[in-house]
């Protein structure tokens, strides 16, 4: 039976490689942006015969459109068992936490921790009605305590929230089938990465397809690049 994928934010860059990538491993995908516009545009780029991929609306940041999103899932699908949680933000490059304007870290923890916070207490549960599940959570070395600086504050620390909830989600979820791993996909060349980036969106997505497509005994509650353990 055909596995569903949600990504988020992925109407370009990474998420809408890890779509590719999802789909040409025979995933149904539903593709998720805030801008509508942009994402029906992804889809029809995407969409092939053998590529099994619809579009659906979404601001992570708000708690109704989430809400109308797991209810479309509940009703044309019933569960689902992969959940990329990809949106994300990053405002505040060259930035020093002491003196940026407080709406920046306020916006950035909203999108990149809190969205993916409301994504997984809307979809978790249909995943355990499964049994099933895989949660990958798009982080960086940025949110990495072991190396951590002041580059972007708002952003490294948003992303070290996220990694702090994938430890905690993955300790609620012992006895369930469900996995939940946060991932660095590295310097990517994407917009937000910019073109001088080293790597290519479709080496940045390959360690997302990994931990969607984990085995039972895989690992959970982990952060990593390339299949490889990242420090905390």
């Amino acid at each position: 039976m055909k596995r569903t994928a949600i990504v988020t934010g992925a109407n370009r860059g990474i998420g809408y490689e890890i779509c590719r990538q999802l789909a040409d491993e025979g995933f149904r995908v539903i593709l998720t942006s805030r801008d509508k516009l942009k994402g029906e545009q992804a889809v029809y780029a995407l969409r092939t015969l053998s590529r099994d991929i619809v579009y659906h609306q979404l601001d992570v940041t708000d708690e109704a459109s989430v809400t109308t999103l797991r209810d479309f899932v509940t009703r044309e699908y019933g569960i689902i068992e992969v959940l990329v949680n990809n949106a994300a933000i990053l405002l505040d490059e060259g930035k020093r936490l002491l003196d940026e304007d407080l709406s920046l870290v306020r916006q950035t923890m909203e999108t990149n921790y809190y969205g993916a916070l409301l994504m997984c207490r809307a979809f978790i549960p249909l995943m355990k009605e499964a049994n099933y599940g895989r949660v990958v959570n798009i982080s960086s070395e940025a949110g990495s305590l072991a190396g951590m600086d002041g580059y972007a504050p708002a952003y490294s620390t948003s992303k070290t929230a996220l990694n702090a909830m994938t430890r905690i989600i993955a300790s609620e979820l012992q006895g369930f089938n469900i996995k939940i791993n946060s991932m660095c996909p590295g310097w990517v060349r994407t917009e937000m990465g910019t073109a001088s980036a080293p790597r290519s969106a479709e080496k940045g997505a390959q360690g997302a397809i990994w931990l969607a497509t984990l085995p039972n005994e895989g690992p959970n509650g982990g952060f990593f690049q390339d299949e490889k353990p990242l420090r905390w």
